[in-house]
């Protein structure tokens, strides 16, 4: 079967969770189809990109988005009603391209990630399946209310914008997925239960456990320019990290991901390393002793924890963030902490207590490895197709 992809952005290298998605899905799909890639992007593209992706791909598009043009496209979604997010990856040219690849592929099936991407193919009438991801309002409604106040209305419009969106363009595509149940639930269109949960998956030959010296006590690892994630990480090092220290004062705290914001570089200090851009994040998980992901935005599976737990590490996170991971909360394979004194009193625990380290890694790890494959993942996916 002939299946055209279209991302929003180049699925390689690996450092955003919608890439991530997108690339370990290509592999997967590629052993039955014949797959043709569309994927835009604004900046320049990656030298190892097509050498990543070719293999698994007959054909391979990059199609240019002009950042100047692209956030005067986001300002004229407002007039007419579409998201801001819409706005910036849409380019009458690149649709104009992206027909005329229809065309000359003739594909029997379209996947089209995210619905930032949908405005390029809605109208097609060859069958298609969409791939939500998350549920955007609601992440976007969580930042609005912790944004500063100034932003908040702007924020606020456009989460009432894309939830409209998201219920708009339901019945446009045959299909439709989500990474969980938990933000399929947020979607408002009545046939939500329509939408088949295609979960994420973990490259387990990848994320090995690995022997090697200790370098931190604690890592937080993923895009470090995200807001999610910057919130979470100034939260960690303002609030968590002083009281932690009180009794572990040598604690070590590594800041592991690409494009560190402005906010997440201040905080590098003598016991706290902002690494920027890594080429293996194995090898960060592999040098720390546990993983925190203190997160109060966002939406969706955090893949950080599922490649955190694979590695042995003892994960400790938030209730928002464990909550589409439920079963492994209620199995004790993933600690859920609501304040930072719960925060800090886990954590000791763990950095004195041998034996609940061990077990709380051990949990997790098998929770990973019976739950979250790639292989299995995808193949809900082809059955859609």
């Amino acid at each position: 079967m002939k299946i055209l992809v279209v991302l929003s952005r180049i699925p390689f290298p690996l450092e955003k969770g919608d890439k991530l998605r997108a690339y370990y899905q290509i592999r997967e799909l590629s052993k039955q189809h014949d797959l043709y890639l569309v994927a835009l992007y604004h900046h320049a593209v990656p030298t190892e990109a097509m050498r990543e992706l070719t293999p698994y791909c007959r054909e391979v598009h990059f199609l240019k988005q002009h950042p100047v043009r692209s956030a005067l496209n986001m300002v004229g979604a407002l007039f007419v009603g579409l998201p801001m997010q819409c706005g910036y990856f849409y380019s009458h040219r690149n649709h104009k391209r992206i027909d005329k690849i229809i065309q000359e592929v003739q594909p029997d099936r379209i996947y089209c990630q995210l619905f930032r991407m949908a405005e390029y193919v809605r109208h097609c009438r060859i069958p298609k399946v969409l791939d939500y991801q998350d549920a955007f309002s609601m992440g976007m409604e969580r930042r609005a209310q912790k944004a500063f106040p100034l932003f908040r209305p702007i924020m606020r419009m456009e989460a009432h914008r894309i939830a409209h969106y998201e219920t708009d363009i339901f019945d446009d595509f045959e299909h439709k997925t989500m990474i969980t149940a938990l933000d399929r639930d947020c979607i408002q269109h009545p046939m939500k239960e329509e939408i088949v949960i295609v979960p994420n998956g973990v490259d387990f030959a990848k994320f090995s456990h690995d022997a090697v010296p200790k370098t931190h006590d604690l890592i937080f690892s993923g895009n470090m320019n995200y807001p999610p994630n910057v919130d979470a990480a100034v939260y960690l090092v303002k609030e968590v990290l002083p009281e932690l220290r009180k009794n572990h004062p040598e604690v070590r705290l590594m800041l592991a991901g690409a494009d560190p914001a402005k906010k997440v570089r201040a905080l590098h200090s003598d016991h706290v390393t902002v690494t920027g851009w890594v080429p293996s994040m194995t090898d960060c998980y592999a040098q720390s002793r546990i993983f925190i992901a203190p997160m109060r935005l966002g939406t969706g599976l955090q893949n950080k924890l599922l490649e955190a737990m694979s590695m042995r590490l003892p994960c400790v996170t938030s209730p928002l963030a464990a909550k589409p991971l439920d079963p492994a909360a209620k199995e004790g394979a993933v600690v859920a902490c609501s304040t930072t004194r719960q925060y800090v009193d886990t954590l000791d625990k763990l950095l004195t207590d041998e034996e609940y380290y061990r077990n709380l890694a051990q949990k997790g790890h098998d929770f990973v490895h019976e739950r979250y494959d790639w292989g299995n993942a995808t193949r809900l996916l082809n059955e859609l197709f």
